[in-house]
């Protein structure tokens, strides 16, 4: 077993401890305590979905037919986040390997929503604030749905857009 499933296994284990000590019956783990660690392109497009989870990490690279839609709310501390790893990491958190996602659209509705590392090929539609990039690539546009939320945009030194960043028109 190469390290980087161990600790992925690991991880899930440690987040179904961690729900089942705080009180959750099997069945009722919550979204923020459950990982959705998946190589299919299906399952990566539900767990980013409403009923999906906080995070969605890629174990390869990932097509996805027609559009990519972010949506729901998730809390970390109380605060809205979500989180697309494009990527695995060993247990000192050195990132391993990088994936690729590619789809026609990404349409980001839910808040805070953070693509780490790997790069999505496609145009990203913004229409929740903070949207963040840290150390991915947008092969592709990003476009906002508003200037309010453009100005709310994060992207770390590590990151880059091959394309226009700016409002839809």
């Amino acid at each position: 077993m190469t390290k980087f499933r161990f600790f992925f296994i690991v991880l899930v284990a440690l987040a179904a401890f961690s729900a089942y000590a705080n009180g959750a019956d099997e069945g009722e783990m919550d979204a923020m305590t459950t990982a959705s660690i998946v190589k299919d392109p299906d399952a990566f497009a539900a767990a980013l979905g409403a009923d999906g989870t906080w995070i969605a990490a890629a174990l390869n690279d990932i097509t996805i037919e027609g559009d990519l839609i972010v949506e729901g709310e998730f809390l970390d501390d109380g605060e809205p986040y979500r989180k697309l790893a494009l990527y695995t990491q060993d247990e000192d958190r050195n990132v391993t390997a990088s994936f690729t996602l590619k789809a026609d659209k990404l349409i980001v509705r839910s808040v805070h929503t953070r693509i780490q590392n790997g790069t999505f090929v496609g145009d990203v539609y913004v229409e929740a604030k903070d949207f963040e990039l840290k150390g991915a690539t947008v092969d592709g546009n990003v476009y906002f749905a508003s200037e309010e939320l453009q100005k709310t945009f994060m992207m770390d030194e590590g990151s880059s857009v091959t394309g226009t960043v700016g409002l839809r028109m």
